[in-house]
């Protein structure tokens, strides 16, 4: 059995998708959500779907002595970036080579690093003129949006898009195939 922890922001609509993929799964468990705000709406998903989670302020999340036995206790073999807008520590890095990953609202490297997130890469797209945009998913390294790609998905941008619509194409995509992507990558682990 492989238990995952899925690290979340906002509101969870990638963390509840994983969360109900894997329900039914005899060989992945979403043992824990990790939050770093009390009033994510994640946090209430998770709840409804009998997930235990956790508040882990920002300041805690960079202290080795709060977060690894917090992931011990849990049995944590993976962790999952579903909108979580913290930078990892590398201490968790170091901890979890290759068993962190993150989906980024963009295909990399264009429209990534710090400050990168959400609306804010939608206007980006919108603002560069680009044709096409789409979904990263990619391992978490010490650098922001900087770890090997595992898997891309891309869809058209039209002259009327606006930075909504491109967030509700880029959100297609990424219900369509974060989970996906993720069980294919555990097969390999399992």
């Amino acid at each position: 059995m492989l238990n995952i922890a899925i690290f979340v922001s906002g509101s969870g609509t990638n963390c509840e998708n994983i969360i109900r993929h894997f329900q039914t799964s005899e060989r992945v468990h979403c043992e824990l959500v990790v939050s770093n705000r009390s009033d994510a709406y994640a946090l209430e998903r998770a709840a409804r779907l009998g997930v235990p989670s956790t508040v882990v302020p920002k300041a805690e999340l960079n202290r080795p002595e709060v977060m690894l036995p917090l992931l011990k206790e849990h049995r944590i073999d993976f962790i999952v970036l579903a909108g979580f807008l913290p930078m990892v520590p590398d201490f968790l890095i170091d901890a979890f080579p290759q068993r962190i990953v993150n989906i980024h609202p963009a295909l990399l490297p264009k429209h990534g690093g710090k400050g990168m997130w959400g609306h804010h890469v939608h206007e980006a797209v919108k603002a560069a003129g680009d044709t096409e945009t789409g979904i990263t998913i990619h391992y978490v390294s010490p650098v922001c949006d900087g770890g090997e790609i595992i898997a891309q998905f891309s869809t058209p941008v039209v002259p009327d898009d606006t930075p909504e619509t491109i967030a509700d194409k880029v959100h297609v995509l990424e219900m369509a195939h974060f989970p996906k992507v993720l069980e294919q990558i555990f097969d390999k682990l399992l």
